[in-house]
């Protein structure tokens, strides 16, 4: 790609066009076109690539409706460019002329930005990086095929673009943490062999740590706090991070995975009142930001994302934005859906939650994303904003009650079995039959923002001191536990317990029905030392660590067993069953439960504080006429949560059959995994779980 070293000639040859918005190439320079409805004058300034100098400024010749543009030849791919505004008071502030703006329609930034009060006190262009004007014919390479990953099949890994390398031995130190580092054949291979299907990349939109954050030393590492939709983030990029975020999704694309990236729509750096003035804010905040009114009439920012402002995606520049940022990330940067920070502000008309909203509705028609990942984190802090089970299909969502419900069972809390069971069954009393698809309800028992598997069975508190807020940040109810000590130990048998409820907690999550979220790096027993709000970490706290042991390796295999087990079935991985209309077709012919002692389990049984144990038991049925042949699966699933072993009697079987154990968790090793077949009485073990299938004898 071409880039500009020296000042070039720049004339003003004309008035442009008002769409499409931001800068885009001509036969003879390039158009410019920003939306900003309030403003007197829209000043356009040219830098120079290599020191960021000024070189020219030029008032957009015209105004169309709300559209200020302008065409001016000289200016090639490459060029350097940024915006300043001139507002009459309208709203909330004015804006100050000596702020430069970034293009909202920037497709690519010139270096990240950080906040640094100095430069950004009087004429802010030294802290804010460029916009790049691009040439779309260099990115217009042909695409890998994205994989078709069917709804059942998918398994999705959370991951940091520079959390996943930091530490990869096998990585080229110049590409660990970069988006080039992420495609290396050893981390895909990695991902492979876990058996996942779909990435979900953690934003990777330009961002900008916040102020106060910045003050103490620390960083926003997750980046969770967009600047723009459109650029990706420099940071992440050795050269080029457009070209390398591509290319990093075509090797996943070859390697047949999905790249399904988490974007942040519902609020900006900009913050509230008093936040920084950095594009948004001065072209457009009236229409860019829910505002309300005080009960003394002062009219502020609507804060439902907990961050100082929300978008008001109800507006149609706002709503239009963020469809063609969308768009943009599919068609050209190639990713194949997204997930939404705090989904709910995306149908928020202006301020109450409506799943028909406009937007709702243009994602769901649109014929460049209607057919892509969609996936909700259904909830943010606004008025009625939990909103779990209430967007539309095909929407997934991520599900909150399957995580806590998971977690207080095998800490062995009483009275939550029945509820246990459920979240086991693709949480249909959320997720209804006949109107969502049983892949709706996004499982996880870690996230993100929480702790990590291994720190969910080692810390019973969260250890948050050095995110120097005192250890007052971070969720207080984390339903963990740490069998004995706080915190890393050497005991053997507080080791081994700890390692025993990974694998249940790992196996539960495979096993459910629904769509299993792993988050990268809980294969690899990683620990953030008891920080379950390591936002600001970016260290070897937040970093993935590729050294396993022995204790850590039989862990890893563990997992990869477990998730073989779930894509090699058609029952582990999607129940049809009868009494669901949302498809014709059918593969269960009966599910039962259990009480240990093989009496059928009663309503009763299920509501009883003590009962911390029950089996279930699933039976397939051949799916086609045409396949009379095909022998239909049959499954016994066994959990005990209490902390005394239980005698099971399995399911009557017929006289030339019995049970064989796929699974067992009391075991720590695969190599210490029996191959038996059980025909009557099977001694549970605490704090276990075991997946045992039918089968018949020969003669």
């Amino acid at each position: 790609m071409k880039e500009i070293s020296e000042i070039v000639q720049i004339v003003e040859s004309g008035v442009g066009n008002a769409h499409p918005l931001g800068a885009t190439l001509t036969h003879d320079g390039s158009n410019f076109a920003v939306y900003a409805p309030d403003a007197k004058a829209v000043v356009l300034c040219f830098f120079n690539c290599d020191t960021e100098e000024a070189i020219s400024e030029h008032p957009l010749p015209e105004k169309t409706g709300d559209v200020w543009h302008g065409h001016f030849s000289g200016v090639s791919a490459g060029q350097y460019y940024g915006y300043r505004v001139e507002r009459g008071e309208v709203g909330l502030h004015a804006v100050p002329t000596d702020k430069l703006l970034i293009d909202p329609y920037a497709k690519k930034i010139s270096r990240a930005i950080k906040w640094d009060a100095r430069q950004y006190k009087h004429d802010s262009q030294f802290m804010i990086p460029k916009c790049i004007v691009i040439d779309h014919n260099d990115y217009a390479t042909n695409h890998a095929r994205p994989p078709v990953i069917p709804k059942h099949k998918r398994v999705v890994y959370e991951a940091h673009v520079k959390g996943l390398t930091k530490l990869h031995p096998e990585v080229p130190k110049a590409h660990r943490g970069k988006f080039i580092g992420a495609a290396h054949p050893s981390v895909i291979k990695h991902i492979k062999a876990l058996g996942v299907t779909t990435v979900q990349f953690m934003p990777l939109c330009s961002f900008m740590p916040e102020p106060f954050i910045t003050d103490k030393g620390l960083t926003n590492y997750w980046g969770y706090n967009p600047v723009n939709f459109f650029a990706p983030e420099p940071r992440y990029g050795v050269s080029d991070a457009l070209a390398e975020l591509k290319s990093m999704i075509d090797a996943y694309h070859s390697a047949g995975l999905e790249v399904i990236v988490d974007v942040v729509f519902n609020h900006t750096a900009e913050a509230g009142g008093g936040g920084p003035i950095l594009s948004y804010k001065g072209f457009c905040p009236n229409q860019a930001y829910l505002l309300e009114q005080t009960k003394n009439g002062e009219l502020v920012y609507s804060n439902h994302s907990g961050c100082g402002n929300t978008v008001n995606t109800a507006q149609p520049f706002m709503m239009g934005l963020i469809l063609d940022a969308m768009r943009h990330w599919v068609s050209v940067i190639g990713v194949d859906g997204f997930r939404f920070d705090l989904a709910v502000c995306l149908g928020r008309e202006p301020q109450q939650y409506n799943k028909k909203s406009g937007l709702l509705r243009a994602i769901s028609s649109d014929p460049v994303l209607k057919d892509k990942v969609l996936l909700a984190e259904p909830w943010d802090i606004g008025p009625n904003g939990y909103q779990v089970g209430n967007f539309p299909s095909p929407w997934l969502e991520v599900n909150d009650k399957y995580r806590d419900t998971v977690r207080a069972f095998w800490r062995g809390d009483g009275g939550v079995t029945a509820d246990f069971a459920t979240r086991l069954m693709g949480s249909r009393d959320i997720f209804h039959k006949g109107r969502r698809h049983i892949s709706t309800s996004v499982n996880n028992v870690t996230y993100h923002d929480g702790f990590t598997l291994h720190d969910m069975v080692t810390y019973a508190e969260r250890h948050n001191l050095d995110n120097l807020e005192e250890n007052r940040d971070g969720h207080g109810h984390n339903l963990s536990a740490n069998y004995g000590v706080e915190g890393e130990t050497n005991d053997e048998r507080i080791l081994a317990m700890r390692e025993r409820q990974k694998r249940n907690l790992f196996a539960t999550l495979i096993f459910s029905q629904g769509t299993p979220h792993i988050l990268g790096g809980d294969e690899l027993s990683r620990t953030q030392n008891g920080n379950n709000n390591a936002y600001c970490q970016d260290n070897p706290i937040s970093w993935m660590n590729w050294e396993l042991n022995k204790r850590k390796q039989d862990f890893l295999s563990f997992c990869q067993y477990v998730v073989r087990l779930r894509q090699s079935s058609l029952l582990l991985s999607e129940l049809k069953l009868h009494d669901d209309t949302f498809t014709l077709s059918r593969n269960v012919k009966e599910i039962n439960w259990y009480k240990p002692d093989g009496s059928d389990k009663a309503s009763e049984d299920w509501n009883a504080h003590h009962n911390k144990a029950f089996g279930v038991e699933i039976k397939g049925c051949v799916m086609s006429q045409r396949e009379p042949d095909q022998k239909p699966e049959h499954w016994f699933l066994c959990v005990n949560a209490s902390d005394s072993d239980v005698r099971f009697h399995l399911p009557t079987v017929l006289p030339k059959g019995g049970w064989t154990m796929h699974l067992d968790t009391r075991y720590s090793s695969l190599e210490e995994q029996p191959s038996i077949c059980i025909q009557k009485v099977f001694l549970q073990a605490s704090k276990s779980l075991t997946l045992f299938s039918f089968s018949q004898f020969s003669e």
